[in-house]
């Protein structure tokens, strides 16, 4: 099912990208036990990253984003390739905070207001591009939106939405928008989306409702005629190996192998899916010998 959609508007001055990340951020739940609120916040950042990704040209290229705070949840990490594929994980998976003022999950709270939103594209270049601002509101779609303020000096609006059951913990629905204009923009574009975002619903409710991604293109821009430029199918993806696990025990160094390599086997878990990888001593006396 596609459930990633990019969108452009007849006169060429904003694009949009909506997707329905609901099965991505369920997975994420299942293999990281997620407590509500972290769900919440980390669901968020792989909708974002998706939504950043899908706009990636090079087939190899990739987006990290890291958010860094005094959050109890923090750090934050989410990665994407540039289909619109994610996987990522947070320092603590088991943070319990109360309701907040609007008695919504707490997301900010566990994210974290003082800290960074780093955001690192590797575009298969020589050096990675890496852009850093600080946190606005740890809501994280509004650091996004602050993100391409500053860095990228793009006007852009995103939105983000985790729905958790209150009882079970489980995804209910999940899913985000991101708004983009482009040079063409003029001050009525700018105008008419402020006007279409005024009423907006949340994204979750949306969902709720069965809207579609291109449903909630078109009710985010309402004064848009849109056109669709693509779509795509997304979800989970880890991409760890055992020859990847391997190469990351090289990178540790000598000293580091000689000191594993005395113990009968080293056991080496992948933070994007919780996957254990055993290395035996022969192998890890292998790995140092070279």
């Amino acid at each position: 099912m596609q459930n990633l959609i990019r969108m452009m508007d007849t006169d060429g001055t904003l694009c949009v990208i909506a997707a329905d990340t609901t099965e991505t951020v369920r997975e994420m739940h299942r293999l990281h036990g997620t407590a509500k609120v972290v769900s919440a916040a980390l669901g968020r950042l792989l909708t974002a990253a998706s939504l950043m990704g899908s706009m990636l040209k090079g087939e190899k290229d990739s987006v990290t984003l890291k958010i860094s705070t005094d959050g109890e949840a923090s750090p934050i990490t989410a990665v994407s390739d540039s289909s619109g594929n994610v996987r990522g994980y947070a320092g603590r998976n088991d943070v319990v905070l109360p309701l907040n003022a609007k008695g919504k999950l707490d997301v900010s709270g566990a994210v974290g207001k003082n800290g960074t939103l780093t955001v690192i594209k590797d575009l298969g270049m020589r050096e990675p591009y890496v852009g850093q601002v600080p946190l606005v509101s740890g809501e994280i779609a509004e650091d996004v939106t602050a993100y391409y303020a500053a860095s990228e000096q793009t006007p852009s609006v995103c939105g983000l939405g985790v729905l958790v059951d209150p009882d079970t913990e489980n995804i209910l629905h999940a899913g985000g928008f991101l708004i983009q204009l482009l040079p063409t923009a003029m001050e009525d574009t700018i105008e008419k989306v402020e006007r279409g975002l005024e009423n907006i619903k949340p994204v979750t409710t949306m969902l709720f409702e069965g809207m579609t991604p291109e449903d909630i293109c078109r009710a985010v821009l309402p004064e848009f005629e849109l056109n669709v430029l693509d779509s795509a199918e997304v979800g989970y993806r880890c991409t760890c190996s055992r020859e990847r696990m391997k190469n990351a025990l090289r990178a540790t160094g000598k000293q580091a192998l000689s000191e594993m390599a005395e113990d009968e086997n080293t056991e080496v878990t992948c933070n994007f899916c919780n996957r254990q990888y055993v290395f035996p001593q022969a192998e890890m006396q292998e790995m140092l010998a070279e």
